[in-house]
């Protein structure tokens, strides 16, 4: 089947967040949200589709004396030079069309000093617009269209040893219809009414503390940050703990994110010693999951800093993130000792399609083991790149999925009524009309429904007007 790009655009909107959300070494309050349309001709039908992201500073590269407005510079331009070089590729799938973008962007990016993280956040825009469009085309869901494999997806190109299989081998015969929305709980985020000051209380009609939230949504899945102290961590886990403990189901359960604090084996493993010591989370801890990404992304694939990661027996289960740059680190990190990864629309669909079908194979051939594949995101809102995210977990089966866009960004309050009007028309089983009216996400025993998003193309299943936000060439100007 003959694809061709033909071109595309970048348009942007400005977020502000409604709480300033602190994860690792950055504090974000507001963001840009880019819009990336792709024209292309799909077996002889001209088609377009869109993708869309927050462009969060401090996580594609992790630079404290780089400033974020030097950050966001640089992931426009990833963005703007993987659509200029996109345009005019044809091959026989998409698949065949990415990969070519694929190899293209990544000799730029490697000549241009970008890692490997951040230089493919421009791919997976176009990637996942070429996705959308090659759907649209074909009158397939993306989870039809990733069964029948009418993407052209190899697995070999992810792992040899899928060299011989096709994603209807190893992906669930149907997609999900319900995943569960992991609540992220910052560092900086207060965990109940009280730590509130008159100050900073919202008037909003959402949630605001954890407490809040535990009993608006009834959550029962979460993610702790740490800080990688100790001490300062056996509190604040300690007051978290006690707090889920009292207003959440008996069957919580939560992982912990890392941020990348640890440089070296020795270093994590007396934080988790000395953590998992602690008789005021002895109880607590018997519901984690997995602890993700805990050494920095410097470290966490080096085979000499992590040779002894799987001679430690009672480690917890282990999943990189930030890590998670290249094509074969998946391989890498299993190698390791690692128990998993992350899937992120902004690390690339394909990607995580062949993560997913690899860590299905080894689960299938090791039970025992305990492979994960996890969701994950940073501050993923809509109207665009959270629906294509849980298109894109709902097709891999991924039941657990870091959701908090909804909390520190006040729903779709930022966008334009018609927007608005657009994504409760198409999707009211996973947005309702908050007491403002404006959309917000509709969680509810600490789910999300989203029937409508997988019987869409690519999750959005309407045509978003990219031209009512500011040209990238514009918004330059004005930032």
């Amino acid at each position: 089947m003959p694809v061709k790009i033909l071109n595309g655009d970048i348009h942007l909107i400005d977020l502000q967040t409604r709480l300033p959300f602190k994860y690792g070494i950055a504090t974000m309050t507001q963001a840009p949200y880019a819009f990336v349309r792709i024209f292309a001709e799909v077996n002889g039908q001209e088609s377009f589709g869109v993708a869309a992201d927050v462009l969060p500073p401090k996580w594609f590269t992790k630079v404290p004396d780089k400033s974020l407005d030097e950050e966001v510079d640089e992931m426009l331009e990833v963005i703007e030079h993987a659509v200029d070089c996109s345009a005019g590729i044809a091959g026989e799938s998409a698949f065949d069309i990415w990969r070519q973008l694929y190899e293209s962007q990544s000799q730029w990016g490697i000549e241009r000093g970008f890692p490997p993280l951040l230089f493919n956040f421009g791919t997976s825009l176009v990637e996942r617009a070429l996705i959308e469009t090659t759907c649209k085309a074909l009158g397939k869901t993306l989870s039809e269209a990733t069964r029948t494999n009418a993407l052209g997806i190899e697995l070999d190109m992810f792992d040899e040893r899928l060299s011989a299989l096709q994603p209807d081998d190893l992906l669930p015969t149907e997609p999900l219809r319900r995943v569960i929305a992991r609540h992220t709980v910052g560092m900086a985020d207060p965990l109940e009414d009280s730590d509130i000051t008159a100050a900073d209380r919202l008037n909003d009609g959402l949630p605001q503390s954890l407490a809040a939230c535990i009993q608006t949504y009834n959550l029962k899945h979460f993610k702790l940050k740490v800080s990688g102290n100790v001490d300062q961590d056996v509190d604040r886990l300690s007051r978290t703990a006690a707090i889920i403990q009292q207003f959440a189901t008996s069957d919580f359960a939560f992982t912990m994110d890392g941020n990348e604090f640890f440089h070296s084996l020795d270093d994590f493993r007396h934080f988790w010693q000395n953590l998992r010591q602690s008789d005021r989370l002895a109880r607590f801890f018997e519901q984690l999951i997995y602890v993700e990404q805990p050494f920095h992304r410097d470290v966490a694939l080096d085979t000499d800093v992590l040779q002894e990661l799987s001679q430690w027996q009672d480690r917890p289960k282990l999943i990189i993130d930030e890590s998670d740059a290249e094509l074969n680190s998946l391989s890498r990190a299993l190698e390791l000792g690692y128990h998993g990864t992350s899937h992120k629309n902004c690390k690339g669909v394909f990607k995580s399609i062949g993560s997913a079908c690899l860590l299905e194979k080894l689960r299938r051939d090791a039970p025992e083991v305990g492979y994960i594949m996890s969701g994950e995101d940073l501050a993923n809102v809509g109207p665009v790149a959270l629906i294509q995210d849980l298109a894109a977990v709902a097709t891999l089966g991924v039941t657990s999925v870091e959701r908090n866009g909804h909390h520190f960004f006040a729903g779709l309050s930022a966008f334009p009524d018609t927007v608005q009007q657009q994504v409760l028309a198409n999707h009211g089983d996973l947005y309702q009309k908050s007491s403002s009216g404006w959309p917000t996400l509709d969680i509810r025993d600490g789910e999300l429904k989203i029937d409508s998003i997988v019987d869409a193309p690519f999750g959005v299943g309407f045509e978003i007007d990219v031209k009512q936000f500011t040209p990238s060439e514009v918004w330059r100007k004005w930032n």
